[in-house]
């Protein structure tokens, strides 16, 4: 009679900014806590932790991360980073090469990573907005990594997206997060063995 070996422990990462980080939210009622229940309703064993911070940049979240990785030894890393640099200006070279960074960082440690992008407004101007998209794909076929191409499909490019976000026009509201992880979900299962 053979014993059967439990399934491995699972610790999903998710290093991100006030998206992730309920900004404006009860606690409990962004995507990142819908995951967690998502993932007990799949009978998917793994530990979530919301190592998000509201206002992170990709320098910010760079920095954060060899730490994380050490005192929480994950098996994927959810990186979603980046719309912070894009309102404050910061260089996309800048964004991609510190996604890169942690992208190998989570990679060399043993996690899976799932990049999560992001698009900036059309008064950005075009160029900039179609370079700042494409850095997060970029990222992910290098590394071949997961990829979200954009966590607010269906939301910022609904029929009336004012009526999803909240008064500063950035952060969504609570009936938006649900969409969010249905857009995190499918590719985050196609890393869950």
């Amino acid at each position: 009679m053979g014993v059967w070996a439990a399934a491995p422990a699972r610790t999903i990462l998710v290093v991100g900014d006030s998206l992730s980080a309920e900004y404006g939210l009860r606690r409990g009622s962004g995507w990142v806590a819908l995951l967690e229940k998502r993932l007990a309703t799949e009978s998917i064993k793994a530990t979530v932790v919301n190592a998000s911070i509201s206002g992170d940049t990709t320098s910010g979240g760079q920095s954060r991360l060899d730490g994380l990785l050490k005192v929480h030894r994950p098996s994927h890393v959810i990186i979603e980073l980046g719309g912070n640099d894009a309102l404050r200006g910061l260089p996309l070279q800048m964004t991609q090469d510190n996604l890169l960074r942690m992208t190998r960082a989570a990679q060399e440690s043993g996690a899976k990573v799932l990049i999560v992008g992001m698009q900036v407004p059309p008064n950005y101007g075009t160029d900039y907005a179609q370079r700042f998209e494409a850095l997060f794909s970029t990222v992910a076929r290098e590394r071949r990594a997961g990829l979200v191409p954009f966590l607010l499909k269906g939301i910022a490019d609904s029929a009336d997206p004012m009526k999803l976000f909240q008064a500063d026009r950035i952060h969504p509201r609570e009936e938006a997060h649900p969409t969010m992880l249905a857009n995190v979900w499918p590719e985050l299962r196609k890393l869950l063995p």
